[in-house]
């Protein structure tokens, strides 16, 4: 597993990437329902989402801009975790 590293905090590079595939390029540039749900399968890849997992889909909420109805499911995923 690789990691990027941002202001001293490891992230998992494999979802940074994702999101920022996802916001570039043709459309909007938020974050769909659909690119989400992607970002979710992709930490829940192996036996269970890991913490750093969990902090870069943190950062990922933090730092991406979403649909809203994106953001939805975004929150209710992530509390599930």
């Amino acid at each position: 597993m690789a990691y990027e590293t941002i202001d001293g905090q490891k992230y998992e590079k494999e979802l940074l990437e994702l999101a920022r595939k996802h916001t570039t390029g043709k459309g909007e540039g938020k974050l769909s329902k659909d690119e989400v749900a992607d970002l979710f399968k992709s930490a829940n890849d192996g036996a269970g989402v890991t913490e750093t997992e969990k902090a870069t889909l943190t950062y990922i909420r933090s730092n991406f801009e979403f649909t809203d109805a994106a953001a939805k499911d975004f929150d209710a995923a992530f509390a599930n975790l």
